[in-house]
C-alpha cells in the first residue's frame, strides 16, 4: 500500500531553501501540496515558482518582519522548517573567535529566533503548527574540522526537546540529524564524483542522501502522520557510519 502524504492548503517556510538541502526540502513540500515560501541573505540564481524573501535568519528585525509578512500575506503559518546552516572546515584552535561566534549564531541562536517568531504565531491558530529543525549527525558523534557546528547542532537538538514541552501541546518540534547529502556543493566536501561514490560506500546503504529524501522526512514529522511525535530527533542518516575498528580488526571478518 502507498501511502501519501499530502499537506493542501498548509503554510510552510523553509529558511535557506533555495539550494542544497534546503531546495529539496522545499520542493517535497510543494509536491505534498504546501504553499512554501522561502528565505535567505540572497536571492536564488533562478527563481523558479518558490516565493522568496530576503533575510538573515541571525537578525531578530529581520525574522520578525519576514514572519510577519508570510502570516499576513498567507493567512498564517502551518509548518516552519529551520533548515539556514553550515560551517566551512576550520582547525577549532586557529580560527578567530568571531568565526566561532557566527557558526553558533547561525545554527543554533537563529533557529530559536525564527522558532519563537513562529510559535508566535503557531499560537493563536486553532489547528497550532509544527517546527522542524534541520540537525547534523554532527551533533551526536565526533565532529573534527567543524567542532563549533558540531557543539550548535547539539544544542540544537537539547533546543528541540525543550521547546517541545515548553510550546506543547500547540506546537510540535522536532529535529532532523541528517548524515552526507549529495548537492551541488559535494564536491567542497568529499571531491569529485569518484570521491563522492567513495565517501557514499562508507555508509551501510551504500550512498549519499538525496535533499528530496530529506525533504519527505520533513514532510512526515510535519504531517498529520506524526500528531503524535514532539521532541524527537529523527535520523536521516542511511544507518550512520561503519565503525572504524571493524576495517582494521583481523578477525570476523
Amino acid at each position: 500500500m502507498t501511502l501519501q502524504l499530502r499537506l493542501d492548503g498548509a503554510v510552510v517556510l523553509v529558511t535557506g531553501g533555495t539550494r542544497g538541502v534546503g531546495a529539496g526540502i522545499a520542493s517535497a513540500f510543494t509536491l505534498a501540496g504546501a504553499t512554501v515560501v522561502t528565505c535567505g541573505r540572497t536571492p536564488p540564481e533562478s527563481p523558479g515558482d518558490v516565493e522568496f524573501h530576503a533575510c538573515d535568519v541571525r537578525e531578530p528585525d529581520q525574522v520578525e518582519r519576514l514572519v510577519g509578512t508570510v502570516a499576513q500575506r498567507h493567512g498564517g503559518l502551518d509548518v516552519l522548517v529551520n533548515n539556514a546552516g553550515g560551517a566551512p572546515f576550520a582547525d577549532a584552535a586557529t580560527a578567530s573567535p568571531r568565526f566561532h561566534d557566527r557558526v553558533v549564531a547561525l545554527n543554533m541562536l537563529a533557529p530559536l529566533t525564527v522558532a519563537r517568531w513562529a510559535n508566535s504565531v503557531m499560537q493563536q491558530q486553532d489547528s497550532g503548527g509544527a517546527i522542524v529543525n534541520v540537525s547534523s549527525v554532527s551533533g551526536v558523534r565526533p565532529s573534527p574540522g567543524t567542532a563549533s557546528y558540531g557543539a550548535a547542532k547539539a544544542g540544537l537538538n537539547s533546543l528541540t526537546a525543550s521547546l517541545a514541552v515548553e510550546w506543547a501541546p500547540r506546537v510540535r518540534v522536532n529535529a532532523l540529524a541528517v548524515g552526507m547529502v549529495r548537492t551541488e556543493r559535494s564536491e567542497l566536501h568529499y571531491g569529485d564524483a569518484a570521491g563522492v561514490a567513495e565517501v557514499g560506500r562508507t555508509v551501510p546503504l551504500g550512498r549519499l542522501a538525496e535533499p528530496e529524501e530529506v525533504g519527505a522526512c520533513a514532510v512526515f514529522l510535519a504531517s498529520p502522520l506524526a500528531s503524535y511525535v514532539s521532541g524527537a530527533t529523527l535520523a536521516v542518516h542511511g544507518g550512520g557510519e561503519v565503525p572504524a575498528f571493524l576495517a582494521a580488526a583481523g578477525v570476523n571478518r
